[in-house]
């Protein structure tokens, strides 16, 4: 008896086994099958990288057709740019948040995708077991000492590594420190992709450009110096090194250079303008500055209804059309008012204009930039003697204090 016991017991063992081997085929079968191939158990390779789209810059039109209430067709061209297709090509340098395609054998089972350490996101369901897709993350190191051209593909059964430039990005500024500048000084831009600039002009629409001056950069912030130009507004353009290779960026944030511009106060008053504000203090003041050292100082007491501003009774300004924009900066009170732009040229006189109104934020420096078509700032056969900048005062207001800078005319 004794015996048969131990037998039955080692048949029941067996047939547990047997039940397991045959649950871990099956689990192991579907898990393929979900796959829809068997991951190669061998260690894996990486045989090439390819690009999986291309970014089509040039601009086409497509024709919207619709109809109107009377069954008319009307044909709409709408612009198409920036397209994205299919594009195949071996590469061994890549763009941050692109995507791209890794080649070679035993890659079914992997468990990571790494580029220069940085752990990349892809999804099973668009490999095989020679192929892998995969995104490279937006912040993934692409200088040194982080960076190290490599890709890294892990797996169950090993890892591959692949020789990987990641590209640094274009220079991109995300921000100025100002948006004027006079010869010789200095603007500082934030963003990233710095660090390959190798050279930095300012131009205009009509081919005329000037060197700046770079006097420091990292990947994240760089600091620029302006020479004297003929230039009124224009845009800066960045050579960059991008894998080896040389190329150009303009960007779009257009910068106005102060000594090719009408001034009405840049440091101090200029071209016959002085203060012609309604209330004191008022005038020139060193308490706070834009561009260089000085700006104007501008109260409202709570609850007034003042104008403080710029008067010029001599030599004044005639009537210009090609003036395109009134620009200043303005710091701010201690709440955000809303003030209406004045002048005597505007169709309804000084001080009766509710219709230019802008609204300035408390405590910090905001700048405008106004095209003049687009107030009631001055009507032909004019001449432009005061300008000034209107609050009108509620109740339960405090005293405000203002701060004008690079107040100007623009061409």
């Amino acid at each position: 008896m004794k015996t048969k016991k131990i037998y039955i017991q080692k048949s029941h063992i067996a047939f547990a086994g047997l039940m397991l081997l045959m649950f871990s085929l099956i689990v192991s079968c579907r898990k393929y099958d979900s796959l829809g191939f068997t991951p190669g158990t061998g260690k894996p390779t990486i045989t090439s990288v390819h690009t999986w789209s291309k970014t089509d810059t040039t601009t086409t039109y497509d024709t919207i057709i619709s109809y109107d209430a009377s069954g008319n067709v009307i044909k709409t061209p709408v612009a198409r740019t920036n397209k994205v297709g299919p594009f195949d090509s071996v590469t061994t340098a890549g763009n941050l948040g692109n995507y791209y395609i890794i080649y070679g054998t035993n890659l079914g089972s992997a468990v990571s995708v790494t580029f220069n350490g940085y752990t990349a996101y892809f999804n099973r369901a668009l490999m095989t077991d020679q192929s892998i897709i995969v995104q490279v993350p937006s912040k993934t190191p692409y200088l040194p000492p982080l960076a190290n051209d490599s890709l890294v593909v892990t797996t169950l059964y090993g890892k591959a590594a692949y020789k990987f430039t990641i590209l640094a990005p274009p220079p991109t500024p995300s921000g100025y420190s100002n948006y004027d500048f006079y010869a010789g000084s200095q603007i500082t831009l934030s963003g990233v992709g710095f660090a390959a600039v190798t050279g930095v002009t300012f131009g205009d629409v009509n081919g005329n450009t000037a060197n700046v001056t770079i006097v420091n950069q990292n990947d994240s912030i760089m600091t620029l110096q302006f020479p004297s130009t003929s230039i009124i507004r224009g845009f800066l353009t960045f050579t960059y090194n991008s894998g080896g290779t040389s190329k150009t960026l303009t960007d779009k944030q257009e910068l106005i250079d102060i000594d090719n511009t009408y001034q009405i106060f840049t440091d101090d008053f200029q071209n016959g303008w002085s203060d012609g504000s309604w209330a004191s203090p008022s005038g020139k003041s060193t308490n706070a500055a834009k561009t260089g050292n000085a700006s104007f100082i501008a109260s409202y007491p709570a609850g007034g209804w003042k104008i403080e501003g710029f008067s010029n009774w001599w030599p004044s300004l005639p009537y210009d059309p090609s003036y395109t924009y009134l620009v200043f900066w303005v710091k701010g009170g201690t709440v955000t008012h809303t003030l209406n732009i004045e002048t005597n040229t505007s169709s309804a006189g000084y001080g009766q204009n509710s219709i230019n109104p802008i609204t300035v934020p408390p405590n910090v420096w905001t700048y405008f930039k106004i095209p003049l078509n687009s107030i009631d700032f001055w009507k032909p056969g004019t001449t432009l003697q005061q300008l000034g900048f209107f609050l009108k005062g509620q109740n339960g207001d405090v005293d405000e204090t203002y701060y004008f800078d690079d107040v100007m005319l623009v061409k």
